[in-house]
């Protein structure tokens, strides 16, 4: 799940040479945003025919995997420029966030200035490795591999284009000639220090992948590109491995075919909102439940635990949730505050729904089964969802319902009925990768097609204006995301080629208390790394670090996975640096002071029924068997 942070604000619009780069980027921001729109309709269109032709003609189209992944390593990239040129990287700005304007005016250029220099540095790795894959043939296709490496030197070119108008085109000199004067200065000094770096082995680690990273990531520096400079800067300056490798790893850690799955699963979760599929399943858990003491609050739980069974990103079901019932709860006397701590909470109670993007990248990065993990997550959700509905219990016991109207059978009847299709679809997708209809990646096209045609034969609600920027949002987003995870993977690369991941195993295999010891300094590290990190950068990063030793430990894979979703949920959920948590003030239109105060109930609650799970596998893998 990823949430985006922007930049900075919308410059002013500018007049002369500044307002002309202006236009030049807006351009060519347009320009990429159409290819990227293009990208994501041609990557269903294959994935599709390729399970039409499998599945129904018993005629297997062997090019239509290769022809996803060269077209999804464009997507991925142009993807990130469009991201780049919307400043919507992912970034945290908890602390930045208090400073007075002109402060902060600063780190918003920092976090331009920083990216630039990572991109200058890359160009010319890229390009030799995008020249040295000229030589390889595609197995299917036969053509070069030219054809999907050059996305990469490409892709980081346009960033680095986008970024130079963004700069030139601010109006403000002073703080752009200051940061980038910054940049430069501690870029130099990391090189002129480099001869005594090398001599001090894995003490480089904590200077660079501690000391640097959190500086930069502490200082809003979007995080692919703090994991990118820090992994560049380490490579270079304090080892002899050539900087090709770098952009090597980035390749390896954004190539995986499962991972094209989280742009379709983003886009789906626009596409039932937009279909008013969401709405409808809405619809029909209040008729259910709406004259119960809570009674809307319960809905919320359950509405986000099955939208998120459809959708896989938690903004995309904040946003399909939130607008509908929060009018009429607000009205019934409910706080806002307690509202969007109720929204934050769910957002991590259902983080182990499948298809969530979490479950997906955890699958792609420690090559645990995705079908496992899918099936294993359905359990954990539950009883998150039993913690949180306690404590909305507690709170509203009390409520005063004696204005509201009891639905009868008949109106649950004909909400149940309108509500039918959507509520089949989880079962639609389960069934389809169960019955190996299709793959975890492809399963997301039947998805799509399928809300299509709820949306227009059932519900009569297409709006084709919206799909577009749907189509642009969807590549934003995935770009977003699989940046970071090149960049994380190529930081994982560097940690476990430096042994660090051997000695980390030898610790936490020798932790007193065996595997309940290591599940519970589990849970304590990635509740902080995923405020600090978000979740997919730290399981990306610490993933195929921890799994094998909670393997040695005893642990099994899909409960370790479960455990380790669950914490980094918390994390990324949590006031007052979870990132997840002010996406659902902002969805909310809440202020984020009034929900601090009632999070800490559910904040409790989600924490408990981790533990709760981490004691007892079952719920991870009873289903399994």
């Amino acid at each position: 799940m990823q949430i985006a942070d922007e930049i900075g604000v919308v410059p002013p619009r500018m007049t002369g040479v500044a307002g002309a780069l202006q236009k030049a980027e807006q351009w060519l921001g347009s320009a990429i945003a159409a290819a990227a729109a293009l990208l994501v309709v041609a990557e269903i269109v294959v994935l599709f025919t390729g399970v039409s032709a499998r599945y129904f003609f018993q005629r297997p189209l062997i090019w239509s995997d290769e022809l996803a992944g060269i077209l999804f390593l464009w997507l991925a990239m142009l993807g990130a420029v469009v991201a780049f040129q919307r400043g919507e990287h992912m970034r945290m700005t908890a602390l930045v966030g208090k400073l007075d304007p002109r402060k902060r005016a600063f780190f918003d250029v920092l976090a331009i200035a920083a990216p630039l220099a990572f991109l200058v540095l890359v160009l010319e790795p890229a390009y030799e490795f995008a020249s040295d894959e000229a030589f390889v043939s595609t197995p299917a296709l036969d053509i070069s591999n030219l054809w999907r490496a050059a996305a990469l030197p490409i892709g980081l070119g346009l960033m680095l284009l986008v970024a130079l108008f963004r700069m030139l085109s601010s109006g403000q000199w002073r703080l752009t000639a200051t940061a980038v004067a910054l940049v430069a200065v501690v870029g130099a000094a990391f090189y002129a220090l480099s001869p005594l770096l090398i001599p001090l082995g894995n003490l480089n680690l904590l200077i660079f992948f501690v000391g640097l990273v959190a500086v930069m990531v502490f200082a809003a520096v979007p995080i692919a590109f703090a994991f990118g400079l820090a992994t560049f800067a380490y490579i270079t300056l304090t080892t002899s491995t050539p900087s090709t490798v770098v952009i090597g790893r980035m390749d390896e850690g954004m190539s995986h075919l499962i991972l094209l799955s989280v742009p379709l699963f983003v886009f789906l979760g626009l596409l039932i909102e937009m279909t008013g599929m969401a709405r409808a399943m809405v619809a029909f858990l209040a008729s259910l439940l709406g004259h119960v003491r809570g009674g809307l609050q319960y809905v919320l739980v359950a509405a986000m635990y099955l939208v998120s069974g459809i959708s896989g990103a938690k903004a995309a079901d904040m946003a399909a949730v939130a607008p509908v019932l929060f009018p009429e709860m607000i009205e019934r006397g409910a706080k806002p505050g307690d509202l969007v701590a109720l929204l934050s909470a769910t957002g991590a109670q259902t983080e182990t729904i499948p298809p969530s993007l979490v479950l997906i990248t955890i699958g792609s990065v420690t090559g645990v089964s995705i079908a496992a993990l899918f099936t294993g997550g359905l359990l954990p959700g539950l009883v998150l969802a039993i913690m949180l509905c306690f404590v909305v219990w507690q709170r509203y016991r009390k409520e005063d319902l004696s204005h509201v109207k009891r639905a009868s059978w008949g109106e649950v009847g004909s909400t149940f009925l309108v509500a039918l299709p959507a509520v089949a679809l989880p079962f639609v997708i389960r069934f389809a990768v169960v019955g190996g209809v299709a793959t975890a990646t492809e399963v997301s096209t039947i998805g799509i097609v399928y809300a299509a045609l709820a949306g227009l034969l059932f519900y009569r609600r297409f709006d084709w204006r919206r799909l577009y920027p749907m189509l642009t949002e969807t590549a934003a987003l995935s770009g977003a995301i699989l940046l970071i995870i090149g960049a994380a993977t190529g930081m994982a690369w560097a940690l476990t080629q430096s042994g660090f991941s051997t000695a980390l195993a030898s610790f936490m295999t020798g932790l007193p208390g065996g595997a309940p010891m290591f599940l519970a300094v589990t849970i304590i590290a990635f509740v902080v790394l995923g405020s600090v990190l978000e979740g997919i950068p730290a399981i990306v990063l610490f993933g195929p670090l921890l799994f094998p030793i909670a393997k040695q430990v005893g642990v099994h894979e899909v409960h370790y996975a479960m455990v380790v979703i669950l914490a980094m949920g918390i994390g990324l959920f949590a006031p007052p640096f979870g990132v997840g948590y002010y996406a659902a003030c902002a969805i909310s239109r809440i202020h984020p002071d009034e929900g601090i105060k009632p999070m800490l109930g559910y904040v409790l609650a989600l924490l408990i029924g981790t533990i709760v799970i981490a004691a007892v596998p079952w719920f991870s893998i009873g289903l399994l068997h």
